[in-house]
């Protein structure tokens, strides 16, 4: 097998290679080239390639600065990093070239986070497929332990995250960038005391309080925290896949547990002692410890197999005759009748178009139609009517009928179509 480490062609380090640049360029443009900031990159890539070439063969490379806002997604607040177009195609260079391939060799196959021909579908598939295979050995006889850590990217350690990508990165130059490029993730916390700062490696830290409560002008330079990495940063994707690969490998090879599985920061076991289940969530809550996260004490929990949990935002329950029962969860729906109407709103204003809209509802009833039930299915359609008039359910739509009928005869009419 080729040795990505130590990849060169033409004399030139496969990072800052003109070919492998301009493939992180349509990486990083994908799916973003609306934007204004990409298309002005866009209309004179070859040059901005060949800068970072020779800032990178130079070692002179410097990321430019970050914009940064704040999202609520789920009821939870995000602050993410928006990195200059320049910045992203080096990122992308860096992971496609070293990192994922030197990397992600080393994780466990149910860790299905982000990765080219797994994502969430293949985590569900994969926890369902546990849950069958957990019941043709003992039934829904058991327990399953859920676990999730606390603001994950958050408390990621910038020294020990070096070092543990640094057992399969040997490549001098990739080392050095990757150090660069954690230096840029660094926070500024010279507003803390020296007590504070003492402590703040050992200190759950919060990205969104500290953005949202520190003022610009706290950041005097004085103090830096080496934790916490950048969502939104292309490298942070690969590190926060790769990170808790130690525990991964203690449950699955150490403590020989095969119902395991992680997608991201969610993870799983199922065995059927709970007792069990207790004394190795202690034992992982140690290992985390010494890598510097923490288990999130309201989320993870044991709960009997044949009750409802939840797995990425989905409930599950296993019956005593072997079906697993799918539901998904309410709060997700409520979320797409809210993001329905407030999108309806830009309709009217002219900021977005109805088709677009129609597609982003077609591939999210799509994927989502299964786990609902027939009326959740139906009212759903009922708001897309009142808003944009038309129905979607994944595959019919119906042109726009006058609003002055009433609720009950659009209904009983939908209904008549459908199931024609």
């Amino acid at each position: 097998m080729t040795d990505t480490n130590t990849h060169f062609e033409d004399g030139c380090h496969v990072v800052y290679n003109l070919n492998s640049l301009y493939h992180a360029y349509l990486a990083a443009k994908k799916d973003s080239d609306w934007k204004p900031q990409v298309q002005k990159y866009e209309m004179n890539f070859l040059p901005h390639i060949v800068k970072s070439k020779a800032a990178l063969k130079d070692r002179a490379y410097q990321s430019k600065a970050s914009t940064e806002f704040i999202i609520s997604e789920r009821g939870k607040t995000r602050p993410i990093t928006g990195l200059q177009m320049s910045d992203r195609v080096i990122r992308h260079s860096l992971c496609d070239n070293i990192l994922a391939p030197s990397l992600l060799s080393y994780l466990i196959y149910d860790n299905g986070a982000s990765l080219k021909g797994k994502g969430i579908t293949f985590s569900r598939q994969r926890f369902e497929e546990h849950l069958h295979k957990y019941y043709r050995l003992y039934g829904n006889d058991g327990y399953i332990l859920l676990m999730d850590y606390s603001k994950f990217y958050d408390n990621i350690p910038h020294d020990i995250a070096y070092q543990e990508i640094a057992k399969h990165v040997h490549d001098e130059f990739s080392l050095w960038l990757l150090d660069l490029i954690f230096d840029n993730f660094k926070i500024d916390v010279s507003y803390m005391t020296d007590e504070e700062y003492e402590h703040c490696m050992e200190t759950p830290f919060n990205s969104a309080d500290y953005r949202l409560n520190v003022p610009k002008s706290a950041h005097t330079g004085e103090k830096f925290m080496r934790k916490s990495v950048n969502i939104g940063d292309q490298c942070s994707q690969i590190i926060g896949i790769y990170y808790p690969t130690q525990i991964d490998n203690f449950v699955k090879i150490v403590e020989g547990q095969k119902f395991y599985g992680r997608y991201m920061d969610d993870s799983y076991v199922i065995s059927q002692s709970k007792e069990y289940l207790i004394e190795l969530e202690a034992k992982i809550a140690a290992k985390a410890t010494e890598l510097g996260m923490t288990l999130n004490r309201k989320k993870t929990r044991i709960v009997k197999l044949s009750d409802y949990y939840r797995f990425l935002q989905i409930s599950y329950s296993l019956t005593d005759t072997g079906r697993v029962i799918r539901k998904i969860n309410p709060q997700r729906i409520v979320d797409m009748r809210r993001k329905l109407k407030a999108l309806s709103r830009k309709v009217q204003r002219g900021e977005r178009t109805q088709e677009e809209i129609e597609n982003m509802f077609r591939s999210w009833i799509g994927g989502h139609a299964y786990l609902m039930s027939k009326i959740q299915r139906d009212n759903l359609n009922l708001l897309y009517y009142d808003l944009f008039g038309g129905f979607i359910d994944g595959k019919y739509y119906l042109q726009y009928y006058p609003r002055k009928r009433n609720r009950d005869s659009r209904y009983t009419e939908w209904q008549q179509l459908h199931h024609r």
